[in-house]
Order: C-alpha cells, then structure tokens, then sequence
C-alpha cells in the first residue's frame, strides 16, 4: 500500500462525510445557533476580541488563539508560548527569556530555519532576516521579547505561502499577533514565579526566577494610548556540555599522566560513540526590561493613525561548572587530565564564560482608512535597530576567567532592518461577481554588521583593543516588492482567490575579514515571480472544501551569504553566490462545524528546491552554508476545537500530524539523500481539555507530542538522547485559574509535570512550576 493510499484512507476515516456528502442547504441558521467559530467559504469570523490582520479572505488554513483563551489554559511567561498547542507548531524555547535560540518549526521546516517562517506583531516584521538559524556567533531567532503574553489581543497563524502580500519566508507559516488597543480606561498589574528543579548528569540545582508586569492605556476623544512594561528575571538549565570522546585519549604511562580526575559522567554521543561528559558549558541568568507605548489618533471614524515604539533590555550571564574534581577535591578546569589510565587535554576555553547586552528599539508607524467602501488603504512603516549588541567571552580558563584576564568582544551595533510598504483594498462595484481586490508596493532592507576584536585589559569590561580584530562581517541585503491579489465569488457557493507577487532583491557592501585578510564581495541581484492560487467550495451548509496553491522564493540572508564556517576561528569558506530557495507548497482541506466545534482535515506538500543548509564541503571536514537540490515534504494535518463539548464548560482541542519529509537530490552530500530532514519529525500532536465549573474556576491539562527527529542530515545522530541530539518527548501541562474577585485572580501552573527528559541540540526544561497574582482595573 502506497503513502497516498494511507493517506486517503486516513481522510475518510477521520471525515467520513466527505465520502457521502450531505445536501447542499442555503438557508442560513437561527441568529442563537451560530457557533462561536463561523465558516462561509473558508472566512474565519471569530467572535470576541480584535478580528486578525492576517488576509482571511484567502480560503486557506488559519488557526488562531485568543487572549481569553491563552490565560485560561496556557503557563504564557514569553509571548512565543502562545503558540504552544498550535497545530504543527513547535518553538524550540530552551528556558524562560530563551532572547537568542526560540526558533519557530512548521509543518515543513525545523528548528534551524528561521528565515522559513515570517512573525509580526501589529504589522511590524519580528523575524530576523540577518540570517538563518543559529551561527556565527550569533543568533536569528524572531525578537519575542518585544511582544509580552499580556499585552496579546489575539495571534493568529497561516500555514504556508499563499498570500502574495507576505515574502517568500512565509513558507512555512506567517503568525501575527495582534496587541491591545483599550477602548476606555484599563490596567493590569501581574506578578509571577517560576521553579524548575534541574537534575542531568552531575547536576543537580533549583532554577528559580520571576516576573512582574504593569500596563495602562485609554481613549480619550480621538486619541488611545497604551503603555506596557514587563521585567523577566531568569536562571535557565545548563544548555552545553564540555565533552571528549574515549578514543581521543592517549594511554598514559603509570605516574607520568595529567592530574587524575574524577566526576566525569560516561556516556554515548549521538553517533553511539562512547565519552565523557566533564562538565557544563553554559547555564544562563538573564535579566530582561521591555517597555512599549502606542499612540492612534482617529482623524474620522474611519483613518486611523498609529505609532508603536518599543524598547527591550538584556543582560545575560553564561556560566559554566566542571564535573571534574583533582584528589582535593578541587574543580579542574584545563590542562592535563588522567582519566581512567588515558589522557586528555582541557581546552582553556572548553568551559565557556559570556556577558550579553542588548538593548534594542522598534519603531512603527501606519495610517490606515477603513471605510468598508469601495476603496480603503493603509502606508506603514517600521524600523528595529541593534543599538547596542555586545557579547564578551574570556580566551582564559577559569577560575582566572571569573575575575578577568584576556578575551574578545563581539559587537553587532547599528545592525538592524527597515521596511516601508503602501497597500490598498479596492471592492469594485457593477462587476460579474463580488471581488475583493488587495495590492501593494514595499521595499525590506536588511543591515548586518559583527565585529570581534581582542580586548583591552580585563574582558569583563575592557574596549575593544585597537588593531586587534578577530573578524569582522557585515553586508546588505533589499527586496523591492509589488504584489496583487483577487478574492472573487464567482458563484453562490464558489470563492477563487488568485495572486502574484513580485520581488526584486540585491545583496551588496558584503564583506568578510580576519586579522590577516579581508575579502570584498561584488553586488549581486534576482528578480522573481510567486504566484497563488485558492479556492473554496461550499459543500454544505456546515462543510467547506479548500485548495490553495502557492510559490515562495526565499532569498540568502546576509549572514548565508558572507558568515562565517562552523568550527572555531573564522575562515570564510562561505559562498556569496548562494541561490534562493524556491518551493511550490499545496494544500486541500475540508472543514466541518460539527454544532460545539470545527475540524479540519487538511493534506499538504511542499517542494523546495536548492534549499539553504548548512553542510560538509566535498572532501574536507569544514561545513558552510550550500544550496541542497531538492527537499520534499507529503503530511497529513487533523485538528479540532470545541466549545462546551459533553458537560458545559468543558472546551476541548487536538491536533495530529504526519510528514514524510526527505531530502530527495542533494549532489554535494549524497549520504543525505533519502534521509530526513533535519528537525522535521515524522509525527507530532497536541491535545488539550479545559473545564470551567463556574465563573471563578478553570482548569487545564495540556499534552505535547513529538516523534523521532534528526540534526543531521546524513541522520547520523541515531542515538537522540544525548546533548547534540533531537529526541522524541510527551509532555503533560497544567493549570489552574481563581478568579478571586472581579479584580483580582491568581494561577498556578505546571509544565512538563511528567518530567520527561528531552533534547533539541541542548536539553529542554524538566518539570516546571509558576504561579502567578493579577490585578485587573
């Protein structure tokens, strides 16, 4: 039996009336029966809080969470885990104010391809397209911490590329949150506490921190305000570990070896390879301030204007402790070591220090008409600017690390990104059909800029020593962009949606360098076209079918174009003349609205060709980022939401998903045909039962699945619980909400309570507990 056989049959026996349809109706239900959620030719109108901005008109897959919603059933302590039981959805968050490695997975697309996904708040671009994933030193994972859980009005996703209004990241899944904007005089104040007791190899702590947040906003006349502060003070799990393969030691003769040393932990890596783990590398505290004002003056009852700064603050710490102790009992942190009869060398910098700082800003502004007449328009601008970006890290080993001595300083100031966009919505009267006509001009720029220097004196806090580069790379990236798109009725129970996007992108001032040499890149440019496709059809009055179509071109960031290799020093053996990736994605849904709630049935593939990875160059040992020549992905999506599902007050939701997910051409590195692709497991669910008796109690458990994964793409990593792996995991969440008073309520929360123990490349957190007071005004 075939994959697409399965696959059918999967569909029928999960939706059973798409076999034998029922009669079309056309009348339309009593005012009082209208479920909460209503489906008319795949529009999603949901009732309660703001509408979302993402292009509903469009018959394609749109899941949503509302802020109700997310403070019943969700421990929310970042805005990112408002996506937590998501269909398909996973954010690789390694502890709470995780500010460098929260990565958003899709259906598609791992933990590793950030630039595969497009996340907006308000409009204004979250996703770090300075590059992809985590490398270089740095990071792009979308700036979370300039949204707080408190301020979410609503978020709502859709999955893949089939809106021309959003760029060629938006493969795996566009997510749009959309913040509050009070109506009249409301505030909010919120204190919360967090524990994890951690227990891994030789470690063994209680990682405690807190939270605390304040907003306040109104309107007055034409004018509204907001303003939302929030300070996260944060001690995370260790996330690397200090290591040495058996076989990398040399036999020692007896008495002429390194300091005999115990406390290492044995084990296998992810390859099956025996070693020894001989300590941490990194356990983060972070201490984080955001702050955000917004500002909308009605000029009518329908233009609106709109201003939104935003400012976020990190200090971080990374420290490490070593497993290994001499016969005093004393840490051991370099040199010589014996263990059992073989020696070993400790690197100085094998346990790492680090200090962060950050402090970046958001600027966004838009003036929009909502007239819901023939013609409404929006122009919209926004920048983020690194202000400050400094990492510093020792080239010493402790303990004179702790206190000072030699090290590096890595600065990213002044990198950052602008765009600037003009749309219009025209609804042309007197023409066969009802159309809805969406369009729009815009141009995204992209500057990025690293600089690592030696430092003068101390590296704790010491300047840059002049001269004395370590590297340095930086580079531009632009797309100029024009898109339209047509929702037209064409019949009764018929909706077609055509698009076509344009982009037009250049790549220039990249450069590379080393204390030794610096390399220029030339200019570069593409133009490309991504056409869309949907189209809906009303099967019943309760049943909607979808098909939608789309092409996503994702251009090279600046950091795949001119960063540098894995592996220590910096050598730039990169490739600035990186192709796009290109893929055509699909998908055919059916929907039901089954009285208490809505399912879903949807089918997708995806296929992406030179797809941006990094990987081994032929015959050497160094990897650099290089186009794969084709990656193809096949799934099947379930999923369901109800409300008042068997006894009132109980809401119920779930979701399934399977993907075969290969990488199916790939000339530079064919041990990784037929594999997996990283990241991407074959199998994953949510599920989730909220129950409110009464008004004041609601209680929650939530559960998380994922399926075997990969890291690698030769799917070497087969032993995946290990550090460097990806494992499977079940976890089960819960929580418990009193409303004391109709201001004050409180929540207690436990995540991960069956304390599973599991691994993305770094181990994920253990049972967690918070609790958290609010007061609302």
């Amino acid at each position: 039996m075939n994959k697409n056989t399965v696959l059918s049959l999967a569909l029928g026996a999960a939706f059973p009336w798409l076999v034998a349809p029922a009669a079309a109706q056309t009348a339309s239900p009593p005012a009082d029966t209208v479920p909460e959620r209503v489906k008319s030719l795949g529009i999603v109108t949901v009732t309660g809080g703001q509408p979302s901005s993402l292009p509903t008109q469009i018959p394609t897959t749109i899941e949503g969470v509302t802020r109700e919603e997310i403070e019943t059933r969700i421990n929310a302590t970042d805005s990112e885990d408002a996506l937590k039981y998501l269909p398909s959805l996973l954010v690789r968050k390694r502890y709470i104010g995780d500010y460098n490695h929260a990565i958003l997975s899709t259906r598609a697309s791992g933990t590793g391809n950030s630039a595969r996904s497009a996340v907006y708040a308000d409009g204004i671009l979250l996703s770090n397209y300075l590059g992809n994933g985590i490398a270089n030193g740095t990071n792009y994972a979308p700036r979370w911490g300039l949204v707080t859980p408190e301020e979410i009005d609503r978020v709502d996703v859709m999955y893949g590329p089939f809106s021309a209004a959003y760029p060629g990241n938006s493969a795996g899944a566009v997510v749009d949150y959309v913040t509050r904007m009070p109506t009249q005089l409301e505030a909010h104040v919120k204190a919360g506490y967090f524990s994890q007791p951690f227990a891994l190899y030789n470690s063994r702590d209680r990682i405690d921190g807190w939270q605390t947040s304040a907003s306040l906003g109104s309107k007055s006349g034409d004018w509204s305000w907001w303003i939302d502060l929030n300070r996260t003070d944060s001690r995370g799990q260790p996330l690397t570990f200090a290591t040495a393969t058996v076989a990398s030691g040399v036999p020692e003769a007896p008495g002429r070896g390194g300091t005999p040393v115990a406390g290492f932990v044995p084990g296998l890596n992810t390859t099956n390879m025996p070693w020894y783990i001989l300590g941490t590398g990194s356990a983060y505290r972070t201490v984080q301030d955001h702050a955000k004002l917004k500002l909308a003056y009605d000029f009518s009852p329908t233009l609106r204007a709109t201003y939104t700064l935003g400012w976020w603050q990190n200090t971080s710490e990374g420290r490490p402790e070593s497993y290994l102790r001499d016969a005093a009992g004393q840490p051991v942190f370099s040199g010589p070591v014996g263990i059992a009869g073989r020696g070993y060398t400790v690197a100085p910098t094998a346990f790492g220090l680090t200090n962060d700082m950050q402090t970046h800003s958001m600027h966004g502004l838009s003036v929009k008409s909502n007239t819901q007449g023939e013609f409404d328009w929006e122009l919209a601008a926004s920048l983020y600017d690194y202000a400050k970006d400094r990492q510093r890290a020792p080239t010493v080993a402790l303990p004179l690390a702790a206190v000072g001595g030699t090290g590096t300083l890595q600065d990213q100031d002044g990198t950052g990104w602008n765009t600037l966009a003009a749309k219009g919505t025209w609804r042309p009267q007197g023409v066969g059909g009802a159309h809805v006509v969406d369009f729009g001009i815009g141009r995204d720029a992209y500057k990025l800029a690293i600089a690592k220097n030696n430092v003068l004196g101390n590296w704790l806090d010491g300047p840059a020593l002049p001269g004395s580069p370590v590297s340095d790379v930086g580079g531009r990236t632009q797309t100029l962009h024009a898109w339209v798109q047509d929702s037209w009725a064409f019949a009764p129970r018929w909706k077609a949606v055509l698009g076509l996007r344009y982009e037009d992108w250049k790549a220039s001032e990249g450069f590379t360098a080393t204390a030794s040499s610096r390399q220029a890149y030339a200019s570069r440019g593409e133009s490309h076209l991504s056409p869309k496709a949907a189209l809906a059809y009303q099967l019943a009055q309760d049943t909607v079918l979808k098909a939608s179509l789309g092409r996503a071109v994702r251009f090279p960031t600046v950091g795949e174009l001119y960063g540098a290799t894995s592996g220590g020093a910096l050598s730039f053996i990169n490739d600035p003349a990186l192709e796009p990736e290109k893929s055509w994605t699909g998908e055919l849904s059916a929907e039901k609205d089954l009285g208490h709630g809505l399912a879903r049935a949807t089918l997708f593939h995806e296929t992406t060709r030179d797809a941006l990875y990094s990987q081994l160059i032929p015959n050497s040992t160094v990897s650099r980022v290089q186009n794969i020549d084709k990656v193809r992905t096949t799934g099947l999506e379930l999923a369901y939401t109800g409300q008042d599902v068997l006894a009132r007050g109980l809401d119920l939701g779930g979701s399934l998903t399977y993907a075969d997910s290969k990488i199916v051409a790939n000339a530079a590195f064919p041990a990784s045909v037929g594999k997996w692709q990283p990241r991407v497991p074959r199998w994953r669910a949510t599920v989730y039962a909220s129950y409110k008796p009464d008004v004041r109690w609601a209680f929650t458990v939530a559960a998380r699945y994922s399926g075997r994964q990969y890291s690698s793409l030769d799917n070497s990593d087969v032993h995946a619980d290990a550090y460097f792996g990806a494992s499977r995991y079940f976890t089960v969440d819960l929580r418990v909400r009193y409303q004391i008073d109709k201001r004050w309520s409180a929540a207690f929360g436990i995540d991960n309570a069956n304390n599973d123990k599991y691994w993305n490349f770094h181990p994920y957190p253990q049972r967690t507990y918070s609790a958290e007071l609010r007061f609302d005004l």
